[in-house]
């Protein structure tokens, strides 16, 4: 193979692609597998320029690389870093790999190049690709529906950490329930019974006096228990979302009027129960809430406020809001008491002997909340209590 005829063999049966050219850039040799790949004739090519094999939109830049490399020849790959296509004569381009080697003799200088067709790799590359892109298509689908698998397991354990604690409130509910049931119902149907006995006894007696007295009793103790019996069906209705803020225009001096009008037959002794109102005389409000809120806090300054005590009811209506005090010079609230007083079944410490449930400003908050309204409290023990509720209207 060292020889002239060897040497001509490996140029004439190689598989590669293989070309000569001059300084000018002209070929002056060529192989036949590289006729064969760019799809000439025998010597078709012999005295064409190189860029005839490239593809026109690459000729310019071609003759300025192949200008640089005479300047600088030395062997090297073509197109590091980037895809090379070489053009057939039929237009059509494919993908190829170079090698260019220098090479000199008495005739001149001249370039030596190797050329590989690597459709089949680039075929390989791209489907490969396709495939990582798939798989990786996939993996994040995947990632996605585990994320989204996690974010709901999540969601249903808050879920369930919630109805968990719903379940241990409403345990402690009926817990509280069964326990101040037995006091505060006992205590006024045993007063009711008792009084009953004795109504009787003076009825015999024609003495009528202690008859009204225990007939008193008896209206106070079924207030009482209708009172219990009203905090339990509004803890119920709120707990199952059945109240609405029902919204409508009331002529809001005339509903407290009749609502102050039926509070004083629940007074005690020489309590006093009076109004000041200011502002638009109608309002736009829900009259069944706001008439279960001035109740309860009515009702409560009723009984935490002695036989003399006076309780004033003061109302601004503008055009944006409804502003309602309830003021009383009763046994009033602690500061430490303050922080815990809308919690459910709390009582002061200096309300426990006075009949209650504890759930009543925990209602009335919820009532304000329900109508987006705010609710203030000023209050110190001993001197009396007052309550202020602003409702949008």
């Amino acid at each position: 193979m060292e020889s002239k005829e060897g040497i001509e063999a490996l140029f004439l049966f190689a598989t590669e692609g293989i070309l000569v050219a001059n300084e000018k850039g002209e070929i002056v040799r060529i192989n036949p597998s590289a006729e064969k790949l760019f799809g000439y004739e025998p010597n078709e090519l012999i005295g064409k320029k190189i860029e005839v094999l490239v593809p026109q939109r690459l000729s310019n830049k071609h003759i300025s690389d192949r200008e640089k490399y005479k300047d600088n020849p030395h062997a090297r790959s073509m197109g590091v870093g980037r895809d090379l296509n070489g053009l057939k004569k039929n237009g059509s381009e494919f993908p190829v790999e170079v090698s260019l080697s220098p090479y000199s003799n008495a005739h001149g200088n001249f370039v030596i190049a190797f050329i590989v067709d690597i459709t089949l790799r680039k075929q390989t590359e791209q489907k490969l690709k396709s495939h990582s892109g798939e798989l990786e298509k996939q993996v994040k689908n995947r990632t996605l529906i585990l994320e989204e698998a996690i974010e709901e397991l999540q969601k249903t354990k808050k879920e369930l950490n919630i109805a968990l604690d719903k379940e241990k409130e409403l345990n402690e509910l009926k817990s509280r329930f069964v326990s101040m049931a037995s006091h505060e119902f006992r205590t006024p149907l045993t007063t009711i019974m008792s009084s009953l006995s004795l109504v009787t006894k003076y009825g015999e007696q024609n003495d009528k006096d202690n008859q009204a007295k225990h007939v008193s009793k008896i209206k106070t103790s079924i207030n009482n228990l209708t009172d219990i019996l009203n905090d339990f069906l509004s803890v119920s209705k709120l707990e199952e979302g059945r109240m609405e803020n029902v919204q409508e225009d009331i002529n809001l001096q005339l509903f407290i009027e009749d609502i102050i009008s039926e509070m004083k037959t629940m007074a005690v002794g020489g309590q006093k129960i009076s109004q000041l109102y200011s502002g638009n005389e109608m309002a736009f409000i829900d009259k069944k809430i706001l008439k279960n809120i001035l109740f309860n806090l009515i009702s409560n300054s009723i009984k935490f406020s002695d036989e003399a005590g006076v309780i004033e009811i003061t109302t601004h209506v503008s055009n944006s809001s409804v502003k309602i005090a309830v003021k009383d010079n009763g046994i009033g609230i602690s500061k430490e008491d303050q922080e815990h007083l809308f919690e459910r079944f709390f009582r002061g410490h200096n309300a426990t002997h006075i009949q209650g449930t504890g759930l009543g400003l925990n209602i009335v908050a919820r009532y304000v909340e329900l109508m987006n309204g705010t609710m203030d409290l000023e209050s110190k023990e001993n001197n009396g209590t007052t309550f202020t509720i602003i409702i949008p209207q």
